[in-house]
Formats: structure tokens, sequence, C-alpha cells
């Protein structure tokens, strides 16, 4: 049988590296959703919610904590120890979810407003993850464009933390639903091109712009279409 060519079997090797990636990539997301519905449900017991943190103080111990727990997993990325960090990250973020959570439902259409922002959710990643896996565009250029985007999203939120404005708060929802669905765009197209050939950073970066679509769709619902009868 005559052997393939080298360009052709190291083509072929390439391939199934990035088909190896993207799959544990997203068998890692699955598995993180367990998690954070876990800690979304610990953290609605009234015990855990009147331990939440509260006022500024605790938007910037909550801050450390996220950015010190994303700088534990990148550090271990290529170690089971960093998929352990990966999944108790989850968990926490499903803690923070749940003074949201219980909010919504403590509205009388509460449970349907959740529904709806996890089927879109679902929806806006499902239509992300097609365009990455087929467009022939290189989505690469879209990097600085986003960082931009995730510099004045992060500034935003911190000011609000001072100024308290519904207004600006409404701003950032709308800022963070279209950034969050170019960055998962952006994340698995990274994995599907060979940008990125770690599946635990990958399963991180597309994470947490899921989890910041689903709780910007949540709180915008929230607010346009929210019952408390």
């Amino acid at each position: 049988m005559a052997e393939m060519p080298f360009g052709v079997r190291s083509g072929a090797v390439i391939a199934g590296s990035q088909n190896r990636v993207l799959r544990n990539t997203y068998l890692l997301l699955a598995i993180s959703l367990i998690p954070t519905v876990i800690g979304a449900m610990v953290g609605m017991t009234p015990a855990v919610l009147a331990m939440m943190p509260r006022g500024m103080l605790g938007v910037i111990a909550i801050i450390a904590i996220f950015y010190g727990w994303i700088w534990a997993i990148e550090r271990n990325r290529d170690s089971s120890l960093g998929v352990g960090l990966m999944l108790g990250f989850t968990f926490f973020l499903g803690l923070l979810l749940a003074p949201l959570l219980a909010r919504i439902l403590g509205m009388s259409n509460g449970g349907s407003l959740v529904a709806l922002a996890a089927g879109g959710t679902a929806a806006v990643f499902f239509a992300m993850a097609g365009i990455a896996t087929t467009t022939k565009r290189d989505i690469g250029s879209m990097a600085k464009f986003l960082v931009a985007g995730v510099v004045v999203a992060m500034v935003l939120v911190v000011a609000n933390i001072f100024f308290q404005s519904p207004a600006l708060h409404l701003a950032i929802l709308a800022i963070f639903i279209p950034l969050s669905a170019m960055l998962i765009l952006f994340h698995i197209n990274q994995v599907v091109r060979g940008g990125e050939t770690n599946y635990i950073s990958a399963a991180l970066s597309i994470y947490i712009a899921v989890y910041n679509l689903f709780s910007s769709l949540l709180q915008m619902l929230g607010i346009f279409g929210g019952s408390d009868d």
C-alpha cells in the first residue's frame, strides 16, 4: 500500500489534534455546568444567601478571587489539577449566580425567565459554534477589537460599583450580551484553527463568555419582563 505524502500525513495529524482539543473542550465545558448548577442550588439556600459578600469590599474580594482562580487554572492547565481547579471555579461562579437566580425566581414568572435565558444562551452558543467551525474567514483579526471591548466593559463595571447607576447597568448588559457572543465565536474558532491547543484554557475562556451571556440575558429579562404579580 502506498504511503500518504508527508505533507498530507502531517496535515491529517494536525487536524486530528485540533479535533481532539475541540472534543475535550466541549466535554470539559459540559461537565463544568454540573458544579455550576450545584453551586447555584447551594447558594440559594437562606443560610448561604445570608453570607454572600455585599458592598464595595465584597465586590473587590470577589474580583480578586475571580482573577486569582483564573491565574491558578492557567498555571496548572497542563495537569489534572487544572481540571479540578476549573470545576471548583465553576462551583464558585454558581454560588455567585445564586442571588440573581433567587431574585428572578421570586418573581411570578421567574421560572419562565430563567428558562428563556437558558434557551437564549444555548441558541447563541450553538449558532456561534456553528459559525466558528465552518467559516473560512480568519476570525483571529477580531482579537484587538474583543480585547478593547472587554477592557471597556470591565472599566464600566468598576465605575458602576461607585455610581450604582441603573442606566449604566443597562449599558453594561447591552455591551456584555453581544461581546460574550463574539468571544464564544472567537475562542471556538481559535481551537478549530489551532490557535489554542490547550483544552482547559479553551474551556475556561468559553465558559466565562457563556456565563456572562446567561447572567446578562437573565438580568435584562428580569428588568424588562419580570412580573411581581
